[in-house]
């Protein structure tokens, strides 16, 4: 057996275990919603006029036109649909990333803490992820550090805005700053956009992709699992510079070929439904609100705000508690939550989604405050 898997992590998936029923489930990053209907029908209506055949492999140009459109309408990004490429999810399209942008022995600068993916899938392809720790107070970038990490095998800059796990949404301007970084030293930009739509403070959540320099060395990642609750449909694209969208393309057309041929009528209707997004964010800013003033009015637990996704990076640390202890005893109080040291610079911190109902949420709490404070 090949030992490239021998060292390779599996981050958060000792804790993502479906616990008993009895157990408040607070570890997924899945939308609580049902996938819009109009998307279902579509899919069903694809199977049965016949669409299982092969098709074109990155993806219906009807479809990459589409998401060219919503890209322009949404979020300012500039893309042809030729340079489009539809995946088998978002982490797919990742792994094309890190392909496109980084050959075996190359380093790639991550902001840590950071989505517990990443580091293995770089080190999967032979590159070495260089973990740049954020600011811990808002979980934002350190420009200087960043910087400073930069050497002579240096050849991208991890980008992910909203952020899984922390929540924190950078500035424009420090997303400039990072771009500015990336022509200096003429490194690729991989922007992991899947929570662009999902935005709770008064700044925009901007796109390096659009700002002076940042077009021809950025490529954008995003998919459908967040905003539309069609996690288990596994559609994502990506969308960058020509050459990199042609080496995509051969990665696709090598590995998976192209995602369900029906699927892809269902993936162009979803990005017309604005209401339903909407109307999820709504519920997403409700039950924020539940989460971290529940989770603030217990003794040893700081919440600092969560800017954008749908996660609280909470610090436990006033509790003399590891995040693992936490963790731990949480799940015999019968919450199941993320001790955040399974991951680079997350030690003290544990990972909490209020993607989960509101019962869910109230639940949770009462059980963590009655064996905090033996209430």
């Amino acid at each position: 057996m090949s030992s490239r898997f021998e060292s390779l992590g599996v981050g958060f998936a000792p804790y993502l275990q479906p616990p008993g029923k009895e157990v408040v489930r607070w570890t997924v990053g899945e939308p609580g919603f049902e996938t819009p209907r109009e998307v279902i029908e579509a899919a069903i209506e694809g199977l049965e006029s016949g669409k299982t055949k092969y098709t074109r492999g990155p993806g219906s140009m009807d479809l990459c036109q589409s998401v060219a459109d919503y890209l322009l309408r949404h979020h300012s990004i500039e893309a042809r649909a030729e340079d489009v490429v539809i995946t088998p999810g978002a982490k797919q399209a990742l792994l094309y990333s890190f392909l496109i942008t980084t050959m075996p022995g190359d380093e790639a600068i991550l902001l840590s803490p950071s989505w517990a993916s990443y580091e293995p899938m770089l080190e999967f392809i032979g590159a070495t992820p260089i973990h740049v720790k954020v600011k811990m107070d808002n979980f934002h970038p350190d420009i200087e550090a960043i910087r400073e990490a930069i050497t002579e095998k240096t050849r991208m800059i991890l980008i992910n805005s909203p952020c899984n796990p922390t929540g924190a949404v950078f500035t424009p301007d420090e997303i400039a700053k990072i771009v500015e970084i990336a022509v200096e030293y003429d490194l690729w930009i991989v922007s992991d956009e899947i929570y662009g739509r999902m935005v709770w403070v008064d700044w925009p959540h901007v796109s390096p992709s659009t700002l002076p320099g940042g077009k021809e060395r950025t490529i954008v990642v995003n998919g459908w699992s967040k905003s539309w609750a069609m996690t288990g449909m596994r559609v994502g694209f990506l969308t960058g510079p020509r050459d990199a969208m042609r080496a995509a393309m051969k990665s696709q057309a090598n590995s998976a070929s192209h995602i369900p041929t029906f699927m892809m009528d269902a993936a162009k209707v979803a990005l017309g439904c604005d209401d339903y997004v909407n109307s999820f964010n709504k519920e997403y800013l409700k039950r924020r609100e539940i989460m971290t003033n529940g989770l603030s009015s217990i003794p040893g637990i700081r919440v600092p705000e969560p800017e954008g996704a749908f996660y609280v990076f909470a610090d436990i640390t006033g509790t003399g508690m590891s995040d693992i202890e936490f963790a731990d005893g949480a799940l015999e109080a019968g919450v199941q939550l993320i001790p955040a040291s399974l991951i680079k610079d997350g030690d003290g911190f544990v990972r909490v989604s209020y993607a989960a109902d509101e019962e869910a949420i109230h639940e949770g709490i009462r059980r963590l405050r009655r064996w905090l404070c033996q209430e």
